[in-house]
């Protein structure tokens, strides 16, 4: 079986890798030193010129094909290869405004009464958000329509206050603005595979969105994550999941009678209140770096669920994953995310029990360097939660160069404290 994967991150470093039985081709902007020696021929290129993503598939006689980033979806290159008559995990450009127009989600959420949608308002112009920052009575989460990498939401109480919230509203030009209503909980990614009919779940995973220790400082693509062996969350009840999993089939479906039907990868981020999850948000793909954590322990090949999902017989008998904990634990530039400090020199020791992703990283003579994003994912895999945590963080610390990471990420301290906070917003 022949395979492009579209991108060059650490997450399509995670994809390659659990395409086992595969032969692999990859367009990416940026030589990835780690899918470089996993693929049969690779194209430096940008990820979003979907001609040039045509061509090379041709010239590579891929069956199918993979899209790790939301950019190449958003551009339309699954439409054109799907034209050329290569299937695609990944949705076509109208059913992926799921992730690229908040206000089409939450419009869609609406017209077909999908649960699970906060209060919101699209407002069309800068002045008519900053007019109703200040009228509204609670706190608000401001985000632009667009896409933003997992960066451009400012939630007041958290990051702003509401002057600070009406600043940022202001500089939102020429795209809506999307208004919600603040919520509280613990947030939980439930990510499902789909051929357009049927979904099948992966584990829970956590992302840790802030940049530095304690969940404070701005947002970032997301500095690592966690999952249990159980695939379940202390935190998210049996109900909360079934009414999750619920939403995404019922957003798949709404999806479908749109006439855009879904296929590929859902991603659905969840904060789950004191009345269950609410969406914050769907991808259309993959997160990063949640990804390394589900595609680390998933023990079926890849490349057999591309397949079903591309032909339209997708199965849970497809899928099956180790029943063991991840933790995933990003190494950014010191800097990152608002001044990375590039070009730096790093390198690690290899540890049993530790996959390694490589990310936003260059080798230059043999030597990895720094460039402007998170560098390099170290996915520790244990029996327990403090088994992995232990690993990711043992190979974290082997890092040497002018890089850091969270060291709470997976940690029983920070994992506690979520239980206690959602048991106190039950109670």
């Amino acid at each position: 079986m022949k395979i492009l994967v579209i991108g060059g991150g650490g997450r399509e470093h995670a994809i390659v890798s659990s395409l086992k039985n595969a032969d692999v081709y990859c367009i990416m902007a940026k030589k990835n030193p780690g899918i470089i020696k996993s693929v049969k021929k690779y194209l430096i290129h940008t990820e979003t010129d979907a001609d040039a993503v045509v061509a090379f598939a041709k010239e590579c006689g891929v069956e199918f094909a993979v899209i790790g980033p939301e950019a190449p979806l958003q551009a339309g290159v699954s439409d054109a290869l799907d034209k050329a008559g290569i299937p695609v995990v990944g949705p076509r450009q109208a059913a992926a405004r799921i992730e690229t127009d908040k206000g089409f989600c939450r419009d869609l959420m609406k017209k077909y009464q999908i649960p699970g949608s906060p209060a919101y308002k699209i407002c069309k112009t800068p002045e008519e958000a900053v007019s109703y920052i200040h009228e509204y009575k609670g706190d608000l989460a401001v985000k632009p329509t667009g896409l933003t990498g997992g960066k451009g939401v400012k939630v007041m109480g958290e990051q702003v206050d509401r002057e600070g919230a009406a600043l940022y509203a202001s500089t939102l030009k020429d795209q809506n603005i999307i208004l919600e209503e603040r919520l509280l909980g613990e947030e939980f990614t439930l990510m499902a595979f789909t051929d357009g009919k049927t979904l099948v779940p992966m584990p829970l995973v956590q992302d840790h969105k802030r940049a530095f220790e304690g969940d404070v400082g701005p947002n970032t693509g997301g500095m690592g994550s966690y999952s249990l062996e159980t695939h379940a969350f202390p935190f998210v009840t049996e109900k909360d999941y079934a009414d999750a999993f619920s939403i995404m089939q019922k957003t798949v479906a709404a999806l479908a009678a749109e006439g855009c039907p879904y296929q590929g990868i859902l991603y659905g981020q969840f904060m789950n209140t004191r009345d269950g999850p609410k969406v914050i948000e769907f991808n259309a793909r993959f997160g990063d770096p949640e990804a390394m954590n589900v595609l680390t322990l998933l023990t079926s090949d890849f490349a057999v669920v591309v397949e079903h999902i591309c032909k339209g017989t997708l199965s849970p008998a497809d899928v099956s994953f180790a029943p063991l904990a991840s933790v995933c634990k990003y190494v950014v530039p010191e800097g990152y995310p608002e001044a990375p400090k590039t070009g730096e020199a790093l390198s690690f020791t290899p540890m049993d029990g530790v996959t390694v992703y490589y990310a936003n990283v260059v080798e230059e003579d043999g030597v990895l360097k720094t460039l402007t994003s998170r560098t390099m994912a170290f996915v520790g895999v244990g029996k327990t939660l403090a088994d992995a945590e232990q690993l990711a963080e043992a190979a974290c610390r082997s890092v040497r160069g002018n890089v850091r990471y969270r060291k709470d990420i997976g940690t029983e301290a920070l994992f506690a404290k979520r239980i206690s906070h959602m048991n106190g917003l039950r109670k």
